[in-house]
């Protein structure tokens, strides 16, 4: 078997996390992964902590790494304002593209985690189901950048390219600014520790409109198979579970799991009405026996203002994928009652 060297840029995350435990479980990968903060080295598993947004740093952490065969950036800076993102999302794929390609001669593939945003989702709403092929909107957008300056740099290359375009992926990740997981569960568990019913947060047309969601796991299964099947080389995928929800029906499932009522939505900004939760969370992970988490990391309150927003139909057409080979199938609901489980055995919520 073909050993390959997987360099993991953004392992901290939701993304990263689990696409790295993914590898790990194939078995034929050494992986290496990137973050500010680093990690906890295993048997196949190093982690190396740097600021992508420093170039000489960057340059300095990976230069030893002329083994590597594939880089799955799943990097992310965020900022208060769109506009904002396009300069340092753009400035660290740039640092790290040019430090492994200058010292890994080996490289064979560059995956480029992506997202609707692409299609204009987060400006209102877009043509729907969205299509890979679709025409570009109005910039500034980073993802249609990163994905442009691949197309640039790989030609005349001997290494190729994917793009992934996931929905709101769920999964198990502290302190990531995309976690709609986490939003979900703590508010549901705040509303229980209050004795108040469950309401839906958001707008009342997102309440009713169509959404889809992407499973972390199927997502690292789908980064890999594109990275590594002929099929899918210098292409672009949209990455879901499946299946369509509205959130009218999701939401009396997510109350019964954690066993309370349902009243009529209510919208509110979760960022301020959650503001002045932090003495209620340490209360109940006292209380509870929770795994002493920050408040500051256990929910990033603006991500769910966000999705709560969308007050028309969030979906894409994922065949193209399909059509290439990749067939794998998430459902939905499951998926989101198998997290809450997953986090209420390790202790993130009571």
């Amino acid at each position: 078997m073909e050993q390959k060297t997987a360099l993991v840029v953004g392992a901290r995350g939701v993304i990263g996390g689990n696409l790295i435990e993914h590898l790990e479980a194939l078995g034929e990968w050494d992986i290496i992964g990137l973050s500010r903060r680093g990690g906890d080295d295993r048997e196949r598993v190093r982690h190396i902590a740097v600021d992508l947004l420093d170039r000489e740093a960057t340059a300095v952490a990976l230069r030893g790494l002329s083994h590597v065969t594939h880089v799955f950036y799943a990097a992310y800076q965020d900022r208060p304002r769109w506009a904002e993102l396009v300069a340092p999302n753009m400035a660290m794929l740039t640092n790290v593209v040019d430090a492994i390609e200058a010292v890994a001669p080996a490289l064979e593939h560059i995956s480029l985690m992506q997202g609707y945003k692409v299609y204009g989702a987060h400006l209102g709403p877009f043509a729907t189901p969205a299509k890979e092929s679709d025409p570009p909107h109005m910039p500034p957008e980073f993802n249609v950048d990163q994905q442009q300056f691949l197309e640039r740099r790989q030609v005349g290359s001997t290494w190729t390219w994917s793009a992934l375009r996931p929905s709101v992926v769920a999964g198990i990740g502290l302190g990531n600014p995309m976690n709609l997981a986490m939003v979900i569960a703590v508010y549901a568990s705040m509303s229980k520790e209050l004795g108040i019913p469950l309401r839906f947060p958001g707008r009342p047309g997102a309440y009713t409109s169509l959404i889809e969601m992407t499973d972390a796991d199927l997502l690292a299964k789908a980064t890999v198979w594109a990275a590594t099947t002929p099929a899918a080389r210098n292409e672009a995928f949209n990455i879901t579970n499946g299946d369509l929800f509205r959130w009218s029906t999701m939401w009396p499932e997510i109350a019964a799991f954690f066993e309370l009522e349902v009243a009529p939505p209510l919208e509110m900004d979760l960022t301020e009405v959650m503001a002045d939760k932090e003495e209620l969370w340490n209360a109940m992970v006292e209380r509870h026996g929770l795994v002493a988490t920050p408040y500051s990391d256990v929910s990033s309150w603006a991500f769910g203002d966000f999705v709560f927003a969308w007050d028309y139909d969030v979906i894409s057409d994922a065949s193209k994928s399909r059509r290439a080979g990749f067939h794998e199938y998430v459902d939905t609901r499951a998926m989101i009652l198998r997290i809450f489980g997953d986090l209420r055995e390790q202790r993130l919520i009571p």
